[in-house]
């Protein structure tokens, strides 16, 4: 699904023209939180797979990768927010530890508390963005993937390239690109609250159009019965 989203939608962080906002995105529930809550569907603090599920499905994400988001997330992360804790066949994950499950081979731009970190943001397209000064192409994103791996951090590999490739496939534009302030929407929590509106407004509008298709289909058919009735042998024929 290409989307090209304009960066007034998601001013909701650092402004940059704010030459005191140098290191944090200032907000009230640290912006890891709000990007994980967007998926807790009913806002109890935990996150099932049914509900990644809901989530995937709500920003325009097919079943399958929908189905694969929900068990590898989920299976992924929950046991890190859940410390102390026996194992749930469940897998929920707790919103508010969800720092804890902060992996590897990152870009950075969380801190270990969940917060952004502005520098390690720009840091992204300053070192990466050859083509395009604000956006990132499939290669210069595989290119800052291989540049943020640790030594056999395996894991932290994969986990990196599946959600930075997932929100390449979804967000990317007309041009193959992603964009610094879909990026961005993305690390403060308004890209998914975005994309979940603006599929719905497409959901709706398409439904109307069929309406009005299938009331303008009907209407010569009324009128044609209508036409007919009028006819000397319309009342033979059980027509009126």
């Amino acid at each position: 699904m290409a989307s090209s989203l304009p960066s007034k939608d998601f001013q909701e962080g650092v402004d940059d023209d704010d030459d005191d906002a140098v290191r944090y995105m200032p907000t009230d529930q640290n912006v890891l939180k709000k990007h994980v809550a967007f998926f807790d569907r009913n806002h109890d603090g935990l996150v099932y797979p049914w509900e990644t599920f809901k989530g995937f499905r709500a920003i325009g994400a097919g079943y399958f990768l929908s189905m694969a988001g929900a068990i590898f997330i989920n299976v992924a992360l929950s046991g890190k927010t859940r410390p102390g804790k026996f194992p749930s066949l469940l897998f929920p994950i707790e919103v508010k530890n969800i720092h804890l499950a902060k992996h590897g081979s990152d870009s950075g731009v969380y801190d270990s508390e969940g917060r952004f970190v502005r520098l390690k943001f720009e840091e992204i397209f300053i070192k990466f963005a050859r083509t395009h000064a604000s956006a990132l192409t499939s290669d210069e994103l595989m290119a800052m993937l291989k540049a943020n791996r640790e030594p056999q951090d395996y894991k932290g590999w994969i986990i990196s390239w599946t959600e930075w490739k997932t929100l390449y496939c979804l967000c990317k534009d007309n041009n193959g690109l992603l964009r610094k302030e879909t990026i961005r929407a993305v690390y403060d929590g308004s890209l998914f609250e975005h994309m979940e509106r603006e599929r719905a407004a497409t959901i709706k509008k398409s439904l109307q159009s069929r309406d009005r298709h299938c009331v303008i289909q009907f209407q010569p058919k009324i009128k044609l019965y209508q036409d007919m009735s009028l006819l000397p042998w319309s009342s033979s024929l059980n027509l009126v």
